[in-house]
C-alpha cells in the first residue's frame, strides 16, 4: 500500500445538536458566542430536578430534519421512523449529512469497501412505551400484579418495540439505507465511544479492509430516565440563573455539568482515493490513542487514561506538542474531572501551555457523542481561523492551573490540533487531527 493510500482523511461532516443541525449553523453560533443551552423542553416539568438543558431543538425526527435524499432514499427512511427511538433518528440524520458533505451520492461509492463504525450510549426506553402494559397489570387495588404480565401484558407492547432502543440500530439502519456492505460495528463506551469509534473505522482503512468508513455516534443525558440516573450518580447542573452559560469547564465557579444531546458524523476515506474524486478534505486523521485506568480516585482515573491516550494519539501521529494548534477539551465542568483532564494536559505538553477550548461549555455533555463533537469543533476552527473562547469562563480553578483557556476569539496557529474524552469508569480515547 503506498503512503497516500495509508492517508485517512475527513471528507464529511454531519451533527446534529443544540447548536443547529449542520456544520455552519455550528459554525455561527460560535462566532456569535450563542450557546445551545436553555430550559428543558424534553423533559416532564412537573416531575424532573432539572431544569437547564442542552438539547437539539431543531431536530423535530421529521424526514425534513435528514438533509437532502433521493426520493427512494427519503421515502425508506421516512417509513422506517417509527422503528427509531430519538437517539437513533439523530444518529441516522447526521449519517445522511455527513454523505451528502461528502458528495457521496448513490452510485458514488463501492458498497463492499464502505463500511460503518457508530457509538452509542446505552439506550433506554421511555416510560410512556410501557405504561399501557403496566396498567394492564394493575388489580382492583391498583397493585402490579406480576402474574398477569405474560396473558395480559404483553400484547400492549409494540412487537418492534425493542428494535427503536438497540444500540448497534443506527448502524444497521445506515448500513441498509446506502448499501454499505463493508465493515459494521458498534460501540457503547459512553463518552468516549465517538473517538474509539473513529479510532476504528480509520485503522480499518489503514490496513486496507476499506476504502471509505463512517465514524459516528449519538447520545443524550436529556431523556426522562437518564436525566434521573445522571442527577443520582454525577455532578450535574440543576438550575442555573443564567442557563445560556451554565456549563463552565474549568471556571472557579462552575457548578457540575449541563445535560445535552447530539449526534455527529465524520465520513473517513484513503487519501488517494478522496484527491482522485476531488473531494473536500476537512482534514486528516494522524493519530488515534486508547487507553484505560482504574487506578486511583477519579480525579486520578480521569488524568491517567486521558494522558496516556494523548500520548499514544501524538507518538501515532508524528506530531510533536510544539506543534499542536489547540486542544479541544472535553471539559466536562465537573469538579474533579476537569481537574483530571488538567493534569493529563500538564503531563502531554510540560512547562508548554496549549491554548484550550471547549464544546461543551456550548452543549453540554451530549454523550457518547461528545468526542466527535470535539472534532467537529476544532475542524470548524481552523475552517474560519480562530479559535472560540470558553463560553461563561471568568477565573480559572486554581487547581486547574496552569492551562491556557481560551476566553476570547483567538487566531488559530499550527496546522493540527488534538482531542480526547474519557468515561468516569476511565476508559479514554484521542485523536491528532492534522489540516491539510
Amino acid at each position: 500500500m503506498s503512503e497516500r493510500q495509508n492517508r485517512v482523511v475527513i471528507t464529511g461532516i454531519g451533527v446534529i445538536g443544540p447548536l443547529g443541525l449542520d456544520p455552519g449553523a455550528m459554525q455561527s453560533a460560535l462566532a456569535e458566542g450563542r450557546t445551545g443551552i436553555g430550559r428543558p423542553r424534553l423533559l416532564p416539568a412537573e416531575t424532573s430536578p432539572i431544569r437547564v438543558t442542552a438539547e437539539a431543538i431543531e431536530f423535530d425526527g421529521k424526514i425534513d430534519g435528514f438533509g437532502p435524499l433521493s426520493p427512494a432514499r427519503r421515502k425508506a427512511i421516512r417509513k422506517g421512523l417509527k422503528v427509531m427511538c430519538r437517539e437513533i433518528q439523530m444518529g441516522v440524520a447526521a449519517s445522511q449529512r455527513a454523505m451528502g458533505d461528502a458528495a457521496l451520492d448513490e452510485g458514488g461509492y463501492e458498497a463492499d469497501r464502505t463500511g460503518m463504525v457508530f457509538g452509542s450510549d446505552y439506550i433506554l426506553t421511555v416510560p410512556e412505551e410501557i405504561e399501557p402494559a403496566v396498567r394492564a397489570c394493575l388489580d382492583d387495588r391498583g397493585e402490579f400484579d406480576f402474574g398477569r404480565w405474560g396473558a395480559d401484558a404483553i400484547p400492549k407492547v409494540a412487537p418492534l418495540w425493542l428494535l427503536k432502543y438497540l444500540p448497534n440500530m443506527p448502524a444497521s439502519h445506515v448500513a441498509i439505507y446506502n448499501d454499505l456492505r463493508g465493515p459494521n460495528n458498534s460501540l457503547t463506551v459512553r463518552e468516549a465511544s465517538g473517538l474509539m469509534a473513529l479510532a476504528e473505522a480509520a485503522s480499518i482503512i489503514t490496513r486496507g479492509d476499506a476504502d471509505i468508513m463512517l465514524a459516528g455516534a449519538t447520545g443524550t443525558r436529556v431523556h426522562p430516565l437518564r436525566s434521573l440516573h445522571a442527577a443520582m450518580q454525577e455532578d450535574v447542573v440543576r438550575d442555573a440563573d443564567n442557563p445560556s452559560f451554565a456549563s463552565r469547564p474549568f471556571e472557579i465557579g462552575r457548578q457540575g455539568m449541563v445535560l445535552g444531546e447530539g449526534a455527529a458524523v465524520l465520513v473517513l476515506e484513503r487519501c488517494d482515493l478522496a484527491e482522485s474524486r476531488g473531494a473536500t478534505i476537512w482534514g486528516e486523521v494522524a493519530g488515534c490513542g486508547l487507553a484505560t485506568s482504574t487506578v486511583g480516585g477519579p480525579v486520578e482515573i480521569r488524568h491517567r487514561s486521558l494522558e496516556a491516550a494523548l500520548e499514544q494519539a501524538l507518538e501515532q501521529s508524528n506530531v510533536g506538542i510544539d506543534d499542536i494548534g489547540h486542544y479541544q477539551a472535553q471539559g466536562l465542568a465537573t469538579k474533579q474531572a476537569d481537574v483530571g483532564e488538567s493534569r493529563a494536559l500538564q503531563g502531554v505538553f510540560g512547562d508548554r501551555i496549549v491554548p484550550v477550548t471547549a464544546i461543551s461549555s456550548y452543549c453540554g455533555n451530549v454523550g457518547a457523542a461528545s468526542g466527535l463533537f470535539q472534532l467537529v469543533a476544532g475542524l470548524l476552527v481552523h475552517q474560519r481561523g480562530e479559535i472560540f473562547p470558553v463560553a461563561g469562563f471568568d477565573t480559572c480553578d486554581p487547581q486547574c492551573e496552569p492551562l491556557g483557556v481560551v476566553t476570547e476569539p483567538t487566531p488559530v496557529s499550527g496546522t493540527s490540533f488534538a482531542a480526547a474524552s474519557a468515561t468516569l469508569q476511565g476508559q479514554a480515547a484521542a485523536t491528532v487531527i492534522q489540516i491539510a
